[in-house]
């Protein structure tokens, strides 16, 4: 297991490189020019050539990816060109709304689709099965921006029944926490859901179509022993794949729900510095959101360890 855990982590080091150059590149392309927005529109061109010269603009890119790179592994992801306020500051303030908004979407959408899934598997063809199986295309095709306006105008603002914008850090208050989350992270968790319930169910099938599960249903085991004890686990694994590749979507996806529930996460700072064109603060989000995806592929890939034994061999 340590041996896999070391070459993952040695895989992780060219890749997080590659994905700085390309976000250090593309950044760079962002029509508009950083030191006019800054100087003003109306500074004179020794004004705006000053800035460019103060936040070294007019060094080769090269040098300018060195100096951000270099001072990146080191924690300090740099200056905001606006606020100059510290762009690891910023992320480590906003980073715990974003975290507890895709934690609460992620619990929710296994909360939905691990009991849909199990019953849709275990009556094939019934009435659960059909229903299940239209529920999971109409999550996948919905909108979450859509959604979330629905919930927030119906839920919120006209039966009353949760907040409808803002977030409670969890140290001050967790059941406010949680109630503001609940929309947010139904939201965000829905299409989620959806995909996870149709992975788990399709996985299910197979499996109880095993003769190892013929044999323990012979033997008299109880259908609930034999779904938890013996189907699961052997299903898990492209759900488990599935759930990793739905991390990146989610992280993506609170851009959007941030907006609408007015939760001050990463999204949120990243469509400001777009707005602003913050070259240092838009690197910062990006480069952590990347970290982050990565470290969740790596969770999924030590999952495959713990769920097929064959891959900690390898």
């Amino acid at each position: 297991m340590l041996t896999l855990v070391a070459r993952r982590l040695a895989a992780m080091v060219p890749l997080l490189v590659l994905v700085s150059l390309i976000v250090f590149g593309l950044v760079l392309l962002v029509p508009g020019d950083p030191a006019i927005t800054i100087a003003g529109e109306n500074a004179t061109e020794e004004e705006i050539a000053a800035t460019r010269d103060r936040l070294g603009l007019d060094d080769p890119l090269l040098v300018q990816y060195w100096r951000w790179a270099s001072s990146a592994v080191q924690g300090d992801l740099g200056t905001s060109m606006f606020s100059n306020r510290g762009v690891s500051e910023a992320i480590a303030e906003r980073f715990p709304a974003t975290a507890s908004l895709t934690a609460v979407a992620i619990v929710m959408a296994l909360l939905i689709a691990v009991p849909a899934a199990v019953a849709a598997a275990t009556r094939r063809g019934g009435w659960i099965d059909r229903t299940a199986t239209l529920g999971t295309a109409l999550g996948v095709a919905m909108p979450n921006f859509w959604l979330g306006l629905l919930l927030a105008t119906g839920v919120a603002l006209h039966l009353g029944l949760l907040p409808a914008t803002g977030y409670v850090p969890l140290d001050d208050d967790p059941v406010s926490w949680l109630a503001h989350l609940l929309l947010p992270g139904f939201t965000l968790g829905l299409a989620a859901a959806a995909e996870l319930t149709r992975q788990l169910r399709s996985s299910l099938i197979d499996v109880f179509d095993q003769d190892y599960l013929r044999t323990a249903r012979a033997k008299g085991l109880r259908g609930g022993t034999v779904v938890v004890k013996h189907a699961m686990k052997n299903a898990a694994t492209p759900v488990v794949t599935v759930l990793g590749m739905r991390i990146s979507v989610l992280l993506g996806g609170t851009v959007v729900v941030e907006q609408i529930f007015g939760i001050p996460g990463l999204g949120q700072l990243a469509i400001t510095a777009v707005l602003q064109r913050d070259l240092p603060m838009i690197q910062g989000v990006v480069v952590v959101t990347a970290v982050l995806v990565m470290v969740a592929n790596l969770l999924v890939d030590l999952s495959y360890g713990y769920l097929n034994p064959k891959v900690r061999a390898q």
